[in-house]
């Protein structure tokens, strides 16, 4: 048998080689099977000072720019570790250096990159970044002479091919908690602020977001592009174009697709016979070459419609109330069982849950208070869980560290401007100053760098 470079490398190394070793014998191979050549790899770059760098950042040259020379504008990052550290996912090395990864991804020097990779050549794992949201696009593979060519080449594929839109499930279990308005007023925002926005409304059996844009359900247009699994290709009128004039700014505008009465009219196992919950995922694939961002309202439950949802999206935002237990004890749900149920179905990494926000209501010290002391024992109880133990810490209090134990939530309080919006069919962010800063507040805490 005939083995490749990188088999070569692989089959080279000691079995506790530590970073160095890697480093030399390894990474050339695995970097050229990638494509880059020794001018488009920056070892030791700083993400923000000599004291915080990443092991290499790459980028392909041009004409006018080598990158080696430049050091500007990096396109990949690469965290690299020895074989002496266990990196199979879960274990305490890989969270800190997922850890670490991102930290890098986020930094001043490394607003243009796009992919984030940490390896010790036994393991690797792939990270897309998107604006301030750092998701897997793979799982964390295993790495052998046998298969180590074909990981790199999908990895490779990914990397070269990237995807426009960031895939977004608003969903929690509990309903009333403002998952339709939260979807409208971000998609305005995204839209005024320049992006390029799709949303879905994927409750037909409410219909909110269709009918909040004085829009009617179609009689058979969503269920016809599900159902017919011979069809790869965007059917006419599947979507509206909304435009807002909007004083200052002028035009803005952001397209839906609406649910349509089909879908509201067929039954949970009838509609699992004739479509799968992977089929959203699958259609809407060429649509995120269009879209900087795709927006999905999903029903609050965990049937046919919200799991397709999950399974379509790279990240699931879930709004909660701070004066509603239920709304908190859903969300540990989603995170703990449905979440983990879809990612297993996928076999590449997602979704990921963003961390948990307060939608709707104001709140004082004493509520705020309260509500830390349910949420510390719905953390407590996930952690001693018999069956399915994690640490909730980060998705619901995000900025918490041992050190510093901050237990903030983000929250949007002035529910009333945004509710008598839903009476004038326009977003909210765009009849009213305050509105709109509270949904630029929230895209900028979860999705803009």
């Amino acid at each position: 048998m005939e083995y490749s470079q990188l088999q070569q490398a692989l089959l080279r190394l000691p079995g506790k080689a530590p970073q160095a070793i890697v480093d030399s014998i390894f990474v050339p191979e695995f970097l050229n099977a990638l494509g880059y050549d020794v001018n488009e790899r920056v070892p030791e770059f700083a993400t923000v000072n000599s004291s915080e760098k990443v092991d290499y950042a790459i980028r392909r040259n041009t004409d006018k720019d080598i990158f080696i020379h430049t050091k500007s504008k990096p396109y990949l990052l690469i965290e690299l570790k020895g074989r002496d550290i266990n990196l199979s996912e879960n274990s305490n090395h890989y969270k800190s250096a997922v850890a670490q990864l991102k930290r890098y991804l986020l930094a001043p020097n490394c607003q243009s990159v796009q992919w984030g990779i940490i390896t010790n050549s036994i393991h690797i794992q792939l990270f897309r970044k998107h604006g301030k949201v750092i998701h897997p696009c793979l799982p964390c593979l295993e790495i052998t002479p046998d298969n180590v060519d074909k990981i790199v080449q999908l990895i490779k594929a990914k990397i070269d091919t990237p995807q426009q839109a960031l895939t977004v499930a608003i969903y929690n279990n509990k309903g009333g908690v403002g998952k339709t308005t939260t979807t409208l007023n971000l998609a305005a925002t995204l839209a005024f602020l320049g992006k390029q926005t799709l949303i879905i409304d994927f409750d037909p059996n409410q219909v909110d977001l269709t009918n909040s844009l004085a829009l009617k359900p179609k009689e058979d247009t969503l269920y016809s592009w599900l159902e017919n699994k011979a069809s790869t290709s965007v059917p006419a009128g599947l979507s509206f174009r909304l435009s807002f004039q909007i004083p200052s700014k002028g035009q803005i505008a952001f397209d839906i697709i609406p649910s349509d009465q089909k879908l509201m009219e067929l039954g949970e196992e009838e509609l699992r016979q004739h479509i799968k919950i992977t089929r959203l995922r699958q259609v809407i694939e060429p649509l995120k070459s269009r879209y900087d961002y795709i927006l999905i309202d999903s029903p609050p439950n965990w049937r046919f419609f919200s799991q397709s949802a999950l399974y379509a999206s790279d990240v699931v935002l879930i709004p909660t109330k701070h004066n509603n237990m239920f709304s908190l004890e859903n969300a540990a749900v989603v995170i703990q069982r449905f979440i983990p149920e879809i990612q297993a179905k996928r076999n590449d990494g997602g979704p990921i849950a963003l961390p948990i926000f307060y939608n709707g209501e104001y709140i004082t010290d004493p509520q705020r208070r309260t509500a830390q002391k349910e949420i510390d024992k719905i953390i407590e109880k996930a952690r001693h869980d018999d069956v399915n133990p994690v640490d909730l810490t980060p998705y619901f209090y995000p900025k918490y560290t041992p050190a510093n134990q901050n237990r903030h939530i983000f929250d949007i309080p002035n529910y009333a401007h945004i509710a008598a919006a839903m009476f004038a069919r326009i977003p909210a962010v765009y009849k009213n100053r305050t509105a709109y800063e509270h949904y630029l507040a929230l895209a900028k805490e979860y999705f803009l760098q």
